[in-house]
Parts: structure tokens; C-alpha cells; sequence
């Protein structure tokens, strides 16, 4: 192989292996994101079963405040 060709080969492995680690701190940031957004559900989920059913449910009759 010619040198030129060696050295783009170098270059083209360079560019995919700051790809993939760039790609890999996004996913772990993603990753993380994603748990706070389940953790957080999670809590609102609690914080509505036990306020009990009188908090969820509403009067057929009532109407909607933006009337």
C-alpha cells in the first residue's frame, strides 16, 4: 500500500473513533436523562394514588376552566 493511502486509512479510523466516543457520552447522557424522567414519573405516579380517587376523578356537569 501507498503511503497516501495508509495515512487516509489512518485519518477515516481517527474520525470514527472520536464518532463512537462522542456517540457513546451522548447515549450515557441520554441514559441518565431518561432515568431522572422515570424517577420523576415514578413520583407523580405516587403522588396521585395517594391522593386518592377524589383527585383524578371529576363531575360530568363541571366544565373545563378555560370556559
Amino acid at each position: 500500500m501507498s503511503d497516501e493511502r495508509i495515512d487516509r486509512l489512518e485519518e477515516r479510523l481517527a474520525w470514527f473513533e472520536r464518532h463512537a466516543t462522542e456517540q457513546d457520552k451522548a447515549m450515557l447522557e441520554m441514559s441518565r436523562q431518561l432515568d431522572r424522567a422515570l424517577a420523576e414519573l415514578r413520583m407523580l405516579r405516587d403522588r396521585v394514588a395517594s391522593a386518592g380517587p377524589s383527585a383524578t376523578s371529576t363531575p360530568a356537569d363541571e366544565r373545563p376552566p378555560h370556559y
